[in-house]
């Protein structure tokens, strides 16, 4: 018997794709999809790909049926925290896809955000990068996925500083997103004529996801008693690209390291993490991660060089933002919440050429 869904805020894009891996997941029942402003609308007018798979149509969220056994919040951040503690009471699992959550310190939150209005939550919720904490999300009644960037910053640094090959402290993370980051909405910067042929700077210090990196890579390195604590600075630029992220990171080594020594940190912090792919190939054209290589799917791909000339290591990880940094980590999170294979439902190849 499949579980019994609904999408609340089904209408921007990270709902929709969140929909379209929920209508062929085999353990799911898509009760209902909420959009305020579409409401009455049928689904596959906003998600023409959904054609054939779907003849829902939005409702708005005053006649939801919480009579469910997951919610998934696909709400604007500082609009989903209310909502998460009203459904809460309902008993239904709340997997929120905002940011409302993922900052344990409400100091700290309201520093990137605003005061936050549910602050007796925070330490209830679990953060979502299955990766890191799938023990804790299978027993979690609220989780928080983590945004894009953290997640493909995160995913690149975790092993690092776990096994203490790096300086924490001075860790530079470059970041190119595609537009769908940028949401449904429209403004002049996803216009067409000024996103076309760009490569934007948009942000370039203080990015609100930086709080996360650091609150995730820091309990890491606390685990293992590093001296330092972790400081990450993250700088996204905007390119022509509608999907994916491509993250490169460069650390200092605190001591000579060879390749072996960068393959057993990875392979054994990610042993049993069947998204994570490390690609390091000098023999193909895809020698390291590609967003292109993992469009559409979950995987997230972590690749490596240690600069022979100098102690710094730079690290790659690709994913698709809208995947594996939103809909798919949601799902992901489910199949964990309700005692499923975490692959279920999302474990397929990208398409090759794309």
């Amino acid at each position: 018997m499949a579980f019994k869904i609904s999408i609340i805020g089904a209408s921007g894009y990270t709902g929709g794709e969140l929909l379209r891996w929920a209508l062929i997941h085999p353990e799911m029942q898509v009760a209902q999809v909420t959009s305020e402003r579409f409401a009455g609308i049928p689904v596959t007018k906003l998600n023409p790909n959904l054609r054939s798979f779907t003849q829902a149509e939005f409702v708005s969220v005053k006649k939801l049926n919480t009579d469910v056994d997951a919610l998934f919040l696909c709400l604007p951040h500082k609009v989903s925290a209310p909502y998460a503690k009203q459904f809460i009471e309902t008993g239904a699992k709340i997997i929120d896809l905002s940011a409302d959550f993922r900052i344990h310190n409400k100091d700290v939150y309201a520093k990137y955000y605003q005061e936050h209005p549910c602050p007796e939550l925070l330490a209830k919720a679990v953060y979502g990068i299955p990766e890191l904490h799938r023990e804790e999300i299978k027993k979690a009644k609220l989780v928080a996925c983590a945004g894009c960037l953290a997640t493909s910053v995160i995913l690149a640094a975790a092993p690092l500083v776990k096994a203490g090959l790096i300086e924490n402290s001075t860790i530079i993370a470059d970041s190119k997103i595609g537009s769908s980051a940028s949401g449904a909405a429209f403004d002049i910067s996803t216009h067409h004529p000024e996103r076309q042929g760009v490569v934007r700077s948009y942000k370039p210090s203080g990015h609100r996801h930086t709080a996360e990196i650091e609150q995730e890579l820091n309990e890491i390195a606390a685990s293992v008693g590093a001296p330092t604590k972790v400081s990450v600075g993250l700088t996204p630029h905007a390119i022509e690209m509608v999907r994916g992220i491509l993250t490169t990171l460069h650390a200092r080594l605190l001591s000579p390291a060879k390749d072996i020594d960068l393959w057993k940190a990875y392979r054994s912090f990610y042993t049993g993490s069947p998204f994570i792919r490390i690609v390091k190939d000098k023999e193909t054209l895809y020698r390291y991660p590609e967003p292109k290589c993992v469009a559409g799917t979950n995987f997230a791909d972590v690749g490596f060089e240690i600069d022979p000339e100098r102690p710094r290591i730079i690290i790659m990880s690709a994913i698709d933002n809208l995947v594996k940094g939103s809909g798919g980590q949601a799902i992901q999170d489910f199949n964990l919440m309700f005692g499923l294979d975490e692959k279920t439902g999302i474990w397929q190849p990208g398409f090759h050429p794309i």
